[in-house]
Order: structure tokens, then sequence, then C-alpha cells
């Protein structure tokens, strides 16, 4: 495997965290369920799913890349992604402060990867 390759299994694995919070957001919705209905949950349950392929994701490129680099990358893609999403789907607001934020965070994804 060549290291693009392993940035790009990062970039699914923040994929699938980002489709994994979102399915699970839409499972909270149900605030009356009990624990046994919110697992029976057909979005519980594709959360969960989500979130296990984006461990295998991350675990395969992890044989290429320095954890040290790769969870960073993983962790603050995955924020950037589901910000955006949750305002998408979810019609989430953000203030200035928030936009400026994630720009910072855009700015520091690329200093990690440009420093490998």
């Amino acid at each position: 495997m060549t290291t693009s390759i392993a940035w790009a299994l990062v970039l699914l694995a923040a994929i699938n965290s980002t489709i994994g919070n979102l399915m699970l957001k839409k499972a909270s919705d149900n605030e009356g369920a009990n624990l046994l209905a919110l697992i029976l949950n057909f979005w519980f349950i594709g959360g969960v799913s989500f979130y296990a392929i984006n461990v295998l994701l991350f675990v395969k490129a992890l044989s290429k890349l320095p954890v040290s680099t790769a969870y960073p990358v993983l962790a603050c893609s995955g924020f950037l992604l589901l910000t955006l999403m949750a305002g998408f789907f979810f019609h989430e607001k953000f203030s200035a402060i928030q936009w400026i934020a994630m720009t910072l965070i855009l700015a520091g994804l690329f200093l990690m990867v440009k420093g490998v």
C-alpha cells in the first residue's frame, strides 16, 4: 500500500465517522425510547456499523502512517465534515467564531500532513 492510499483510507474513515455520527443523531430523535428500542433502532445500528468500518479503515491506514499524525488528521477532518454536514442535514447554525475555528483547524490539518 502506498502512503497516498493510506491517506485516502484516513479520509474514508473520517467520512464513515461523520456518517455514523449523523445516524446516531437521527437515532436520538426518539426521546421516549427505552434502551432496547434504541439499540434496535435502524439509525443506531447503522451509526455503529459506520463506526466499525471507520475503525477498520483506520487500522489499515496505520500500517503505513504514523499514528501521531494519522489520528489528528482523522479527528480533525471528521470534526470538520461533521460540523458542515450537521449544518446541512440538521440546519444547525454556526457563529463567526465557529467558522474561524474551523478555518484554523483546516490550517492545522494542512500543516500536519505537510510535516510528514
